[in-house]
């Protein structure tokens, strides 16, 4: 018999940082949960999540409805029933909101509501807590999704992202310079000058194109799907370039190398002198200049004739 399963994220919080906003999504942690969707896929799956993360997820063959949270969707779920809820949002109201409707089993972020905050479910102490600790957080030893599974009392066996879309382009550059970061994250961002003189230096060697399609989920899949090789920060465009089984070389620079699984291998750029503080986790770089723009363009150009030939 199915089981009606209910799966809470919106991309309002991230699942392993602590910060809050209903204006920025993250639509990378959105679009990388998917990886959960294998453990239920005999299932009946609904999912929660918002119109902007909506397109990430629509047709998705593991989720049976796509609920686009709103007042009527909540009043809608508060008179279901489910047998598990898992609520990777740390939202006090989405938390409030989850703990009321009606379910058998939950896992993921709770409602304190003594203090008014997000509190743990069991599996997910450790989330939390790395969350709201960067030290802690800077020392996992699992990777996000290794973390994830656990959220859910389960073990990760390797298993991949769930990307629905079917790009519709084929290879025709041998590089995409995947150059944009979210709002949330500007710190992640590599500096202009440093893409411009990469390309100097890949020259007439291979054929570049710089972020397309912006503005349209599958056109940004289908101009992925376009390049052999991906040169990006840790954003949205690597988990898709991952579910792509594209050639990657991605760059760290305030958030943690450690979390990322790269399925199909791939390189992971540092600055070559790691500061004391790396990394922050921090939105905005407290002195002033981010350490990711201490990575050279030789170095992403020396990773790329390793990838290339």
């Amino acid at each position: 018999m199915k089981r009606k399963i209910l799966i809470v994220k919106l991309g309002f919080t991230e699942t392993i940082d602590k910060r809050i906003s209903t204006e920025d999504v993250s639509l990378g942690d959105v679009f990388r949960t998917t990886v959960i969707l294998h453990l239920f896929k005999k299932d009946e799956v609904s999912w929660l999540t918002t119109k902007e993360a909506s397109s990430l997820l629509v047709d998705n063959p593991y989720i049976d409805r796509l609920l686009i949270y709103d007042l009527t969707i909540a009043l809608q779920l508060k008179s279901e029933q489910f047998d598990i809820i898992i609520n990777l949002e740390k939202v006090p109201g989405i938390c409030a909101l989850t703990d009321s409707i009606h379910a058998w089993k939950r896992y993921g972020f709770r409602f304190d509501a003594k203090k008014g905050i997000a509190e743990a479910y069991e599996h997910s102490y450790e989330a939390l807590a790395n969350s709201e600790d960067p030290n802690l957080r800077r020392n996992m030893k699992k990777n996000w999704t290794q973390m994830l599974y656990e959220m859910v009392g389960a073990r990760w066996s390797g298993k991949g992202y769930v990307l629905a879309y079917r790009p519709k382009t084929k290879e025709k550059f041998d590089i995409g310079f995947n150059i944009k970061v979210g709002r949330r994250w500007p710190n992640k961002a590599w500096p202009e000058e440093n893409w411009h003189k990469l390309e100097r230096l890949i020259g007439d060697s291979y054929s570049v194109s710089y972020q397309q399609s912006l503005d349209n989920i599958n056109g940004y899949i289908d101009w992925l799907n376009s390049c052999r090789l991906i040169v990006t920060n840790d954003s949205l465009g690597l988990h898709l370039a991952i579910a792509l089984n594209k050639k990657i070389i991605v760059m760290f620079g305030p958030t943690s190398e450690k979390e990322i699984f790269l399925f199909n291998g791939g390189i992971l750029i540092r600055p070559e002198k790691r500061s004391r503080c790396m990394p922050c986790f921090n939105t905005v770089c407290k002195y002033g200049r981010s350490c990711i723009c201490d990575i050279k363009p030789e170095v992403a150009y020396k990773n790329i004739i390793k990838l290339l030939g």
